[in-house]
């Protein structure tokens, strides 16, 4: 498979317009065309390690969840460990490609895999997700009636000197037995302003104003963090061992909510992989469920009844790995050979 042809279908799998705004996802580093990807290589941090290992395995893209290159680069040199990641992966013709939040928003992404280390459970986004496009441009519609044609053109001519105007629209109507023209216009925030402003100037145009704020639709499923609503109430003792159990780890740390006991039941879990302080805050639910948090957030979490579970940032993420090895095998339906990294692990350790 070429790499075009790869990248078309990996943003099939997870459109990189899901992605925070913030973020740095897509296709990174491109050797030159044209590029053949038989291996595509899975990891969760791309190290020096790791990039060693994805030339021993003779890798032709390399897939890393988190985005090597996030801040930009004023310069490709030995001197720093990110710049060499880009040196050698175009001296061995290797690709690089990060999803990172575009895979914590899809629903069959990280967040939905990390729910199952809850148990039986039904989930929510915290923060939906809102369809990329929309067939109409602007943020506002703007729709008035007139009864006086030459008044109308007048203020129609200078609507259409306003910047950010979009669909305008007149519609011969009957209101109250009265003929007359309704005009429809989508515009910015920015024209909006004006386009009041134009119509403040005559109180009869003003007085029949109606004013719609456009909203793109909601995406099902898809968006950050999710809220989970647990089937069956259970221990936060239960909930500790299944996370661990699902997380594959001898340990988590937990800051237990005022009022709260390991035998106090858990109905509802927000959780969000990686580091979740900013989606989780201010969500109500018995338990908060994330790799990392700032101290003030989990001492707030704690004064509001709200136990902590943390099991470091990538402990959260990284198992979902193999899970997206047979997902991916599925969707390029088995063109390529699909690894794992086995060097990828978190850096932090219990001493």
């Amino acid at each position: 498979m070429n790499l075009g042809e790869l990248v078309s279908a990996l943003n099939d799998f997870a459109a990189v317009s899901l992605a925070e705004s913030w973020d740095n996802v897509g296709l990174l580093v491109e050797p030159s065309p044209p590029h053949t990807v038989n291996t595509l290589f899975l990891t969760n941090d791309l190290t020096e390690e790791v990039m060693e290992e994805a030339v021993q395995k003779k890798a032709d893209l390399i897939l890393s969840y988190h985005p090597p290159i996030f801040t930009p680069l004023k310069r490709v040199t030995w001197k720093t460990w990110k710049e060499r990641l880009v040196v050698r992966a175009l001296e061995h013709r290797i690709g690089i490609y990060s999803p990172h939040t575009a895979y914590d928003a899809v629903p069959h992404g990280v967040n939905n895999w990390l729910t199952k280390g809850l148990g039986a459970c039904t989930s929510v986004p915290l923060h939906p997700s809102t369809a990329p496009n929309y067939p109409t441009e602007g943020t506002h519609r703007v729709e008035f009636c007139a009864d006086t044609a030459q008044h109308l053109e007048t203020v129609l001519s200078k609507i259409k000197d306003i910047q950010e105007i979009f669909y305008l629209t007149t519609l011969p109507v009957r209101v109250e037995g009265e003929e007359q023209t309704r005009v429809s216009l989508n515009c910015s925030q920015k024209a909006l302003l004006e386009v009041v402003a134009l119509l403040s100037q005559n109180s009869l145009l003003y007085h029949k104003t109606e004013i719609l704020l456009l909203q793109k639709p909601l995406l099902p499923h898809t968006g950050m963090g999710r809220l989970c609503t647990l089937s069956k109430p259970a221990s936060l003792s239960d909930i500790i061992e299944r996370i661990k159990s699902h997380l594959k780890l001898p340990h988590i740390r937990l800051a237990l909510g005022t009022g709260k006991t390991l035998d106090s039941p858990v109905k509802k879990a927000a959780l969000c992989a990686g580091s979740g302080s900013s989606v989780l805050k201010g969500t109500e639910a018995d338990l908060y469920l994330t790799g990392e948090m700032s101290h003030h957030d989990v001492l707030d979490a704690v004064a509001n009844g709200i136990s902590v579970i943390l099991c470091e940032h990538s402990n959260t993420e990284r198992g979902f790995l193999s899970e997206l090895c047979d997902m991916l095998a599925i969707h390029l339906q088995n063109k390529i050979n699909i690894i794992v990294s086995e060097k990828d692990r978190d850096p932090l350790q219990v001493a």
